[in-house]
């Protein structure tokens, strides 16, 4: 039998992504999203359609008993279309309550499934200020105030579920800003940009590693290093789907 994998936040940008490349690799891909009529495009890329809500506790953990997936892929959100400006202050909270509540249910029911191993997107450009490039083990930036403040939080919160539970090996990409199709952007932005495709790549070699940990994923640049993930995973920022079939092999 395929090993499982339960993707939440299958219908999002990296989503999108991620399901083809984890059907091609031989995984038996269950898919998550909130939103009914976002089902069928989800079965369409190959994965099984799975409708619940994170902060509906119960039902998310009686999905993933059901599944019983060995592996977990957190990549959920909750941002505004095209990343509205007018709409990202508010976003920074939802963003929040997404990477604490949401990930304190999803790592509960990972647990209680049986998992063993689980994989979460988290963002590289919240580094305390300091010598550049930053590297895993740099601090996040604890001290910052207003949305930045919101979104540390939201942040530290998430990697501490990820990293600090028992009995589950946890990896944890911080991806830089991403671009690309079904991003706000076709072309790069931000210090640490990354293509989508590549960092949808990123969290299938997490997958083949031993052992888990804290990855920067951005294109080189001089405020965040990826020298870790090229070296450990074997990741590039060259990577794309259409580069699936061989890499899978």
């Amino acid at each position: 039998m395929s090993e499982k994998v339960f993707v939440a936040g299958a219908a999002g940008a990296i989503g999108s992504a991620l399901v083809p490349l984890l059907v091609d690799a031989g995984y038996a891909v269950y898919g998550s999203t909130r939103r009914t009529e976002r089902a069928q495009a989800l079965e369409a890329r190959g994965a099984v359609p799975v409708v619940v809500d994170v902060f509906d506790a119960p039902a998310l953990r009686a999905a993933l008993m059901r599944i019983a997936p060995a592996i977990v892929i957190h990549q959920l959100t909750d941002l505004p279309p095209d990343l509205d400006p007018k709409r990202m202050a508010d976003a920074a909270h939802r963003n929040a309550r997404v990477r604490t509540e949401g990930t304190r249910n999803l790592v509960a029911s990972a647990v209680a499934a049986g998992t063993r191993r689980l994989v979460a997107q988290s963002i590289a450009w919240l580094y305390a200020p300091g010598a550049t490039p930053h590297v895993e083990e740099d601090p996040l930036d604890l001290a910052a105030e207003g949305t930045r403040g919101v979104s540390v939080g939201g942040v530290a919160a998430l990697e501490r579920s990820v990293l600090g539970t028992v009995g589950l090996t946890g990896t944890v990409l911080r991806y830089g800003q991403f671009y690309g199709p079904g991003t706000s952007t076709a072309a790069p932005r931000g210090a640490c940009p990354v293509h989508v495709e590549a960092a949808a790549w990123a969290a299938v070699l997490a997958l083949r590693h031993a052992h888990g940990g804290i990855f920067n994923i951005a294109e080189d640049n001089p405020e965040v290093s990826s020298e870790k993930a090229r070296r450990e995973l074997g990741w590039s920022a060259s990577l794309r789907l259409r580069q699936r079939q061989g890499v899978a092999s």
